[in-house]
């Protein structure tokens, strides 16, 4: 038995010494390895390891390298805002290299609003964020192309193909008839000016699209009422690039090298056919004279037409010097069009510094952008010349008169004033040039009170200027400039600034006793606009013509405030209220104040949802707000009476002497801004660990005060109708946007975007009183049949700027018959009592759709848009016609649709030439490679390389005879093409 005993603790000894030894080893194992991005594979500083349910761990280098003790049992966790969490079981291992996934969730949970940002889950409003991994890949010439059918209830339309050329941008529909309907645009906190520089196509493409970060878009009142008489149309907030607190210097290299391909022409006819149609009209009718057709076959369009380079060349340098986060950049960007001779250069350069002092109670955002940008504009007019021009001339003559360039001559040799244009000549005997340069900085220093750090005062200063100067240059022997008086060079130059000071405090703070928390933010806005401009027209002898001078300004006061109330971070309430006064109105009508409310409801957090695995996010949420409208068209000074000097035809002569007059123009001093209500009711959802989420949201707008031009009793004022503040106009609609992570595997990865957004507008009022025999307001200039044409109108009971025509009858083989339409009033004849309201060209559903797919090192994604609903007023092919052959000593070419309608005469109110608008587009497809694990072992140290080819502007499937469905107004009228782009280009980040 002692012996048992003896056995029994040297064995217990031996076992404790064991372990000691054991214990002992492990406790000084350690463990080292790097942690890497899985994107790009580079290492990410600042990771923490932390051994599991210890306080022991480290942090991760510059390089993403650590070192740490562990013994064998042990978890580490590795965490990093932005990353998905990882545990590793240490077991045997010395060594762990990992990779850290970006946690998509997290880097949304925070989005930019007005004067701050909220937690995602805590928004009240219809808000959508996008940022720099979601915008459209290909040739982004203007930063609005970086989010075209990227977001529900936006729609982006170009104005045309030519480089940098301008869009227009509609949230949830317009809100006026005769103000702006383009939303505000803020970048980096800075409000911009809406109106436009001289010299420029868009007031956007001046900003280089690889310097954004993000997209915000604010679309109901409860999420825009922040920015008060600017609101109506939405807000979107643009920030820009920074550099990260303990990031590493990393620099990046992007170029892009593109080409562009007109994807078709307009069909006219050919030179044979043109030759033959001419001849057989000739036979009954005299006016047509074979022997002005020449002997050639052009084809116009082929002559103003070419393949478009372009390159662009990005280089960025970021990181953390001295614990000063930066950001320095430069662009260049050399963009060629189709139509000859247009052509943009532009260089950019920016600047943001992140600094913060205090131990972070004090942060400094600092930022400078400059952008220079050189355009050769081509005259558009020749693409509506080409169309026309006699396809049987050549492009030169042979007399070498007016530049060598083919012109039509009357019979006596004089040149022919009415004759078409020669297309090449428009665009090479004419040079129209512009240079403008644009800086826009900005600083703000947030403070949080060491006495008080739930209190943070903010002050932002902001300044925007652009100076531009341009000039339009005419050959001396051109043929439409001939006269002693003709116009051979115009001048202009135009400087322009925009200054902002805001100040604004916010509380924030969690009561957890109360289960609340609430945040509270009250400030002062002050904003100056001023702008000179000059022009100058010159003649062949230079005597000028024409001179002006313009110099304007206006100021914008406003008082502002904001509290949101969270309770049991399920229950949120928002309020906001904004009071502007704006020099624009009349110290009667200066101050406006617009007010809004939310309410939402995280229903995910609630007991009886949350124990739903499947479930990841419902928020229901409630708004109600008013905004504001005060970019009136009419200048800075709308309330006021001004005069104007008689032109040179109005004159009033006393004896022999002819005096210019001074003349009065009529004004309504009681002006003021219009006023939107809204009221949004949406869902925000999410499956699956959000892996599938999205959001819905019903809404209508109210808009009261519209503009409208309306008779005045003659004597009441000094014109006989007016600019005044009478009608009223309402939106209705709904808008469904879903993502969807379908495989989210180690090397396959796909992911599915889709929206869908449905609008609708009623003009409710347009007088004051009820006019039955008021029609409404005419507007939509056409073109090509005389002069003060219009096809569209603004009436009470329908859309906005609604296509008002004569209903076409045809034959029993389904052709037109001429000049014959329907009785619609059955009074036997045909007058303009007889046109109807057809539909708006405002599509009715809009959608967009996105796939990219990531396999390996490979990566495919495209986007895409479809239109459905909307109405488009074929202008260039109502120029078809015979009549057109009948003009004396010049010959004219038409649209092979006269093949069809067999027009003698002009028919521009018929709804033959009205077409279906609605469309499916592919905009961009992206195939890619990452570089990374092959360069690596190579180089030896990190560096990130992917080359991708873009094909932009892919397809279009459409019923539409003409060239493109989307048209900005509706009315196609001689646009500059859209070119279909193939793109090739090269990422290096290291």
């Amino acid at each position: 038995m002692k012996l048992n005993i003896s056995m029994f603790r040297k064995l217990l000894l031996l076992l404790v010494m064991v372990c000691s030894f054991t214990i002992t080893q492990a406790q000084e194992k350690v463990v080292t390895g790097t942690v890497t991005d899985a994107n790009d594979g580079m290492g990410i500083p600042g990771v923490s390891v932390v051994v599991k349910g210890t306080t022991v761990g480290t942090s991760t280098d510059i390089d993403g390298k650590f070192t740490v003790t562990a013994d064998a049992t042990s978890t580490l966790v590795f965490s990093f805002i932005g990353y998905k969490t990882q545990e590793i079981l240490v077991g045997d291992q010395t060594q762990i290299n990992i990779a850290m996934s970006a946690d998509v969730e997290q880097l949304s949970e925070v989005v930019i609003v007005g004067y701050g940002q909220v937690r995602k889950e805590d928004a009240t409003g219809a808000v959508f964020s996008l940022k720099s991994d979601d915008f459209n890949q290909g040739s982004t010439s203007s930063p609005q192309d970086l989010i075209v059918g990227k977001v529900a209830g936006v729609q982006i339309i170009s104005d045309g193909g030519a480089p940098g050329s301008g869009a227009t941008i509609r949230i949830r529909g317009g809100s006026s008839m005769s103000a702006s309907n383009d939303p505000l645009i803020v970048i980096d906190g800075m409000p911009l000016d809406n109106k436009a520089i001289d010299g420029m196509s868009n007031v956007l493409s001046s900003l280089n699209p690889n310097d954004i970060e993000t997209f915000t878009v604010l679309k109901d009142a409860s999420a825009t009422a922040i920015y008060g008489s600017r609101a109506s149309n939405g807000v979107i907030l643009i920030t820009t690039k920074k550099g990260k607190a303990g990031q590493k210097i990393q620099i990046t290299y992007d170029n892009k090298f593109s080409i562009g391909k007109i994807k078709e022409t307009v069909d006219v006819l050919s030179a044979e056919e043109y030759r033959a149609l001419v001849n057989e009209r000739a036979l009954t009718n005299s006016s047509v004279n074979p022997a002005l057709m020449g002997k050639a076959s052009t084809d116009w369009q082929d002559e103003i037409y070419r393949d478009a380079t372009g390159q662009e060349h990005n280089l960025g340098i970021s990181g953390s010097y001295k614990n000063i986060p930066f950001r320095v950049s430069a662009g260049y960007t050399d963009q060629k069009g189709i139509l000859q001779t247009s052509e943009m250069q532009r260089t950019t350069g920016t600047l943001n510094l992140n600094p913060s002092f205090l131990d972070d109670h004090l942060k400094i955002n600092m930022g400078v952008k400059y952008m220079m940008i050189e355009n050769q504009f081509a005259d558009k007019g020749a693409i509506g010349s080409a169309l026309r021009y006699d396809p049987t001339q050549s492009v030169f003559n042979k007399t070498g008169i007016y530049g060598g360039y083919t012109t039509w001559l009357m019979g006596d040799g004089s040149r022919n004033v009415n004759g078409t244009r020669n297309p090449v000549a428009q665009l090479q005997q004419k040079d129209d040039k512009s240079n403008v340069s644009r800086v826009i900085a900005d600083f703000q220093a947030d403070y949080k009170l060491h006495f008080l750090p739930d209190l943070k005062a903010s002050m932002k200063l902001g300044y925007d200027y652009s100076d531009s100067e341009g000039d339009v240059d005419t050959d001396l022997d051109a043929s439409w400039v001939q006269k002693e008086s003709d116009v051979v060079k115009n001048d202009y130059t135009q400087e322009k600034k925009n200054e902002l000071l805001d100040f604004y405090l916010t509380y924030d703070k969690d009561l957890p006793s109360l289960s609340s928390k609430i945040n509270v933010m009250g400030g002062y806005e002050w904003q100056h606009f001023w702008s000179k401009s000059s022009s100058r027209d010159t003649d062949r002898n230079n005597i000028i013509q024409k001179d002006s001078k313009d110099e304007t300004e206006n100021y914008l006061v406003s008082f502002f405030g904001r509290a949101n109330y969270t309770f049991m971070d399920k229950y949120i309430l928002t309020g906001t209220i904004r009071k502007d006064g704006s020099s624009r109105f009349h110290k009667d009508n200066r101050w406006g104040t617009f007010p809004s409310a939310a309410f939402a409801w995280r229903m995910s957090e609630e007991a009886f949802v949350k124990n739903i695995e499947a479930i990841s996010n419902i928020k229901l949420r409630l708004g109600y707000g008013i905004t504001g409208q005060q970019e009136l068209g009419q200048g800075d000074y709308p309330y006021m009476g001004t005069y104007r000097l008689s032109d040179s035809k109005t004159r009033y002569q006393f004896g022999n002497q002819f005096y210019t007059l001074i003349r009065p123009d009529g004004y309504d001093e009681g002006l003021q801004w219009e006023k939107t209500t809204t009221y949004n009711a949406g869902i925000d959802f999410g499956f699956f660990n959000n892996r599938l989420n999205g959001t819905f949201d019903l809404y209508k707008r109210k808009t009261k005060d519209l503009l409208n031009t309306i008779p005045v009793p003659a004597g009441t004022n000094f014109t006989d109708r007016l600019l005044t503040n009478v009608g009223d106009l309402e939106n209705n609609g709904f808008e469904f946007s879903v993502n969807a992570i379908v495989l989210d595997k180690d090397d396959l990865y796909w992911e599915l975007g889709f929206n869908l957004a449905y609008n609708k507008n009623e003009i409710t009022r347009l007088t004051n009183y009820d006019d039955p025999n008021y029609k409404g307001v005419e507007t939509g200039d056409i073109s090509g049949v005389g002069v003060g044409n219009t096809i569209q109108i603004n009436a009470v009971g329908h859309s906005l700027n609604t296509f008002y025509v004569y209903e076409q009858v045809y034959n029993a083989n389904g052709k037109p018959i001429e000049g014959l339409y329907v009785d619609r009033n059955k009074d036997g004849q045909i007058t303009s009592a007889d046109k109807y309201y057809a539909k708006d060209p405002a599509q009715d559903y809009n959608m967009g759709f996105s796939s990219y797919i990531k396999y390996k090192d490979f990566d495919f994604g495209f986007n895409g848009r479809i239109g459905i609903g909307g109405q488009i007023y074929n202008n260039v092919i109502v120029g078809g016609r015979y009549q057109e052959m009948t003009v004396n000593e010049y010959l004219t070419n038409m649209p092979s649709e006269i093949n069809k309608s067999k027009f003698e005469t002009a028919q521009q109110y018929s709804d033959y030439f009205l077409e279906d608008a609605s469309y499916l587009r592919i905009d961009n497809i992206t195939l890619g490679y990452n570089f990374t694990k092959l360069l690596k072992p190579l180089l030896g140290f990190d560096m990130n390389a992917r080359a991708f080819a873009t094909v932009q502007n892919a397809f279009v499937f459409t019923d539409y005879s003409g060239l493109d469905p989307e048209v900005n107004g509706g009315i196609d009228n001689d646009v500059y093409p859209r070119p279909r782009t193939f793109l090739f280009g090269l990422n290096v980040k290291f």
